[in-house]
């Protein structure tokens, strides 16, 4: 597998903090690392540029929460891939690989094309 770009490695930490907290509550960087398969070092490295770039913030009890930039940044992607992988199932692929190949396509998707494939879906 190719190595994610910056900002496809930035919009899967996204997507993964609104998941855990929307499944757990709250979201801790053990919880990011197990959701990726990615090791406690690289969430940490990752959430530290998140914190730069006006995304996410630790607070003191290690808890992570999104910056409304983050939250509205991950939702985004999080819609992206939702949508990607409904329609791909709708086409009758089935949901497991639906899921993988919308992980890929909403990284890569122009917003023209993704704006249609939304409408064309609307519509259907």
């Amino acid at each position: 597998m190719a190595r994610p770009t910056t900002n496809q490695s930035i919009e899967d930490y996204l997507e993964a903090i609104l998941v855990i907290q929307q499944r757990n509550g709250h979201c801790r960087s053990v919880d990011v690392a197990n959701h990726l398969g990615f090791t406690k070092a690289s969430v940490s490295v990752a959430v530290s540029n998140l914190s730069r770039l006006g995304y996410a913030r630790k607070l003191a009890d290690g808890n992570l929460v999104l910056t409304e930039k983050g939250m509205d940044y991950a939702a985004s992607v999080l819609g992206r891939h939702r949508l990607l992988t409904d329609v791909l199932v709708r086409l009758g692929v089935p949901r497991e690989i639906a899921e993988e190949d919308a992980c890929r396509i909403e990284h890569d998707i122009s917003a023209e094309t993704y704006d249609r494939v939304k409408a064309w879906y609307e519509r259907a």
